[in-house]
This record gives C-alpha cells, sequence and structure tokens, in this order.
C-alpha cells in the first residue's frame, strides 16, 4: 500500500513538472509602417534562448532604395553580432516564453507549425509580433526567400 501511494505522488510530481522549451533554431523579419526588424532565436539543449533583434525606426518616408539597404543593414548586423549574444533563461509553460519571473510574454512558440513569434517591445509602443520560421541553420539574409 505504501509503495502506492508513493508511486502515486512521483506520479503526480512528474505531472507537475515544467514543460520543456523545443529545442531548434528560428529567424525572420518585419518590415512596415516604418519600421524594420531582423532576428535570430536558438533554443539550446539546456533550455537556454539566444535571441538577437535588431530593428530600425521611423521610416515611413525612406524611398524603396532606402529602405531595401537598412534591410540588407541590419541583416549583416544580426549575422556579424550573432556569436556574442549570450544564453538567457526564460520561463516557458509549453507555449510562452517570459523573462524569468516575468508576464509580459516575450516569444510564443506554435507547436503545430513549429513557427515562433517574437514579441518586441520597441519604446513604450505595445508589442510587435515578429513571426519567426524554423531553419536548420542560421542565413546571411534572415528574409524568407519567394
Amino acid at each position: 500500500m505504501r509503495r502506492i501511494a508513493v508511486l502515486l505522488v512521483l506520479a503526480v510530481l512528474a505531472g507537475c513538472s515544467k514543460p520543456a522549451p523545443p529545442q531548434g533554431r528560428w529567424e525572420g523579419g518585419y518590415a512596415a509602417n516604418g519600421t524594420i526588424i531582423v532576428a535570430r532565436m536558438e533554443v539550446e539543449a539546456d533550455g537556454q534562448v539566444r535571441v538577437s533583434a535588431p530593428d530600425i525606426t521611423n521610416l515611413q518616408g525612406a524611398r524603396p532604395e532606402q529602405f531595401q539597404l537598412e534591410r540588407e543593414k541590419l541583416a549583416a548586423d544580426l549575422a556579424s553580432g550573432w556569436d556574442s549574444v549570450a544564453p538567457r533563461p526564460f520561463d516557458f509553460d509549453g507555449k510562452t516564453f517570459r523573462k524569468p519571473g516575468g508576464i509580459a510574454p516575450q516569444m510564443v512558440w506554435d507547436k503545430a507549425s513549429n513557427q515562433m513569434t517574437l514579441e518586441l517591445y520597441i519604446g513604450a509602443n505595445p508589442a510587435l509580433p515578429v513571426p519567426l520560421r524554423p531553419v536548420d541553420g542560421f542565413h546571411d539574409n534572415p528574409w524568407p526567400s519567394g
């Protein structure tokens, strides 16, 4: 009888364990309303997260060629700076990543599609959702082709 009680307690505790974050890499970008963002995210085997999302804002009046140059510059900055991005812990509830003890979503994972959405906060504005697609390896250009 005692053995059954111990097994039940262990089963309950195992059911209450925190879900493991998905391991992998994601990248993508956002360009709208005078804002450009490029982003990379990697969840390591130990659950630590590396994330970088350089941005530029206030490009509403930029000419198309200037806008394209800024996209290319941000992509180059992202690629060249990636090695200096340190892994950090995040709380993960099975869908949403938050800073430890935090409330605001930082990244949201869709298990069915393996798509990650980076919730980027620029200034005092509401979060800007930046869709990231899963990749086997990072690219010099994080923008989806096609």
